[in-house]
Formats: C-alpha cells, structure tokens, sequence
C-alpha cells in the first residue's frame, strides 16, 4: 500500500500558502462548498465532511471569516453550482493518478487537466482507468513528537487498521467512519496530529529510480496547483 507521501504535500501547501495564499484559499473554500452540498449541512457538528475540511482550511491558515463566508456561500440561495469532478490518468513511468476537483466549468477543467497531462508525457484516461486501483481510508498524520510508543498502541487498542512509522512520525489508518474516534483517542494521549483526512491510497505502488522522481513530481505539482484541483492522489511512491 503506498503512494505519493502526505507529509510531501503538507510541506508542498504550506510552500503555496506563502507564494499563492489567494489560490490556497479559494481551493479550500471549493472544498468546503463541496462539503456543504455532500453532507447536507452548514453545521460542521452533524456534517463530518464539512468540519474535516473546515479543521484542514484552519490548518492551514484560513482565517474563520473566510470559513464562515464559504460555508454561508455554498448553503446560500444563488450560491454557485460547484461540482465535485474526479479525473484519471497515468503519468510518466506508468504512474495512476486520480485527481479530485470541485469546479463550475467543466470544460475548463478537463482542458487544463488533459493539458498537464500532455505537458508531461501521460495522458488523461476514461473513467474507471486507474479508479480500481484507489482505496478510501482514513489517516491521521502523527508529528514526532512524544511518546509515540504509547500512542501507536493507543491507535491500534482503539480499531486503527494500519499504523505505520516514517521519518516525520506515525500515520494511522482508518475506515472513514472511525477517522474522528481514532483521531479523539490519540488527542487524548497526547498525539500532536499533523492532519487528518480522508484519503485514496493505492493499493499498487509505483516504484521509481531517482532519476524517474523529478518527472513524476513535475505533475504531480502542477496538478495540484490547478485552481480546480482540491486533491491529487498517485501510485507513485515520491
């Protein structure tokens, strides 16, 4: 089971934060919007999707106001139609990748995916391509920071399915529906989460040469910094 790294793309966005914080944040309001609309509620108590988001958009340094007028935006009569499209595709070294959107154009958005595609030898694939290969779980980014003994046990006594230890500390995997429980317990122990999220991680695996990473990363990045693209997720292992 592996993938493009999640600690990679928490390094990534606070990067874009920095040089593109207008960009960030209209993404992260995409993505609130498409949690009000999926969840069926502006209240992130009884709306799990939404108040994911909405803990991801504050992590990464969206002021509550602008939650707020995202969440009023999307619940809101008149409010934009924005639609959750995903896209598939192989990238360079037969990499999958699967990239999740939220859009209200989307003409303009497959244009720009199958573009980036192009620009770096893959090609944008029919529905259902690489989609076989993306499993939905729950994980919860641990930082190396205390006693992670203690709380990788902590994960497991409380239903993890998988926890496994990287250089920059725990990430526990869940079904989704256990995320927020598992994510509670390991608060309690003392666990400083980095994120967490729902996620699609390949059950493949894509192993690449040094030389072959560069290529692979190129669009990788240049994916996710489509104004409509909220997730890029790859076999790649980068």
């Amino acid at each position: 089971m592996s993938g493009h790294s999640k600690w990679s793309q928490i390094k990534r966005t606070k990067g874009v934060l920095d040089q593109k914080r207008g960009l960030l944040f209209s993404k992260l309001g995409k993505k609130i919007s498409i949690a009000v609309k999926e969840g069926g509620s502006s209240d992130p108590v009884g709306n799990y999707k939404l108040k994911s988001a909405v803990e991801y958009s504050k992590a990464q340094g969206m002021p509550n106001d602008n939650i707020e007028r995202a969440i009023k935006a999307a619940s809101g009569a008149g409010a934009a139609v924005i639609k959750e499209v995903i896209y598939e595709g192989y990238g360079p070294f037969g990499t999958a990748f699967l990239i999740e959107t939220a859009t209200d154009n989307t003409n303009r958005t497959s244009n720009n995916i199958k573009h980036i595609f192009s620009k770096h030898a893959g090609n944008m694939g029919a529905q259902g391509s690489v989609a076989w290969q993306f499993n939905t779980k729950g994980q919860i980014l641990v930082e190396r920071d205390g006693n992670l003994s203690a709380i990788e046990l902590a994960a497991i006594d409380a239903g993890a399915d998988d926890v496994r230890v990287s250089d920059e500390g725990l990430e526990v995997y869940t079904k989704t529906q256990d995320l927020q429980k598992i994510k509670d317990v390991l608060q309690k122990a003392g666990a400083k989460i980095a994120q967490a999220d729902i996620i699609k991680e390949s059950s493949q695996g894509t192993d690449l040469t040094e030389a072959q990473k560069p290529k692979v990363d190129a669009l990788f990045a240049e994916l996710e910094n489509d104004e409509d693209v909220i997730a890029v997720h790859t076999s790649a292992n980068l």
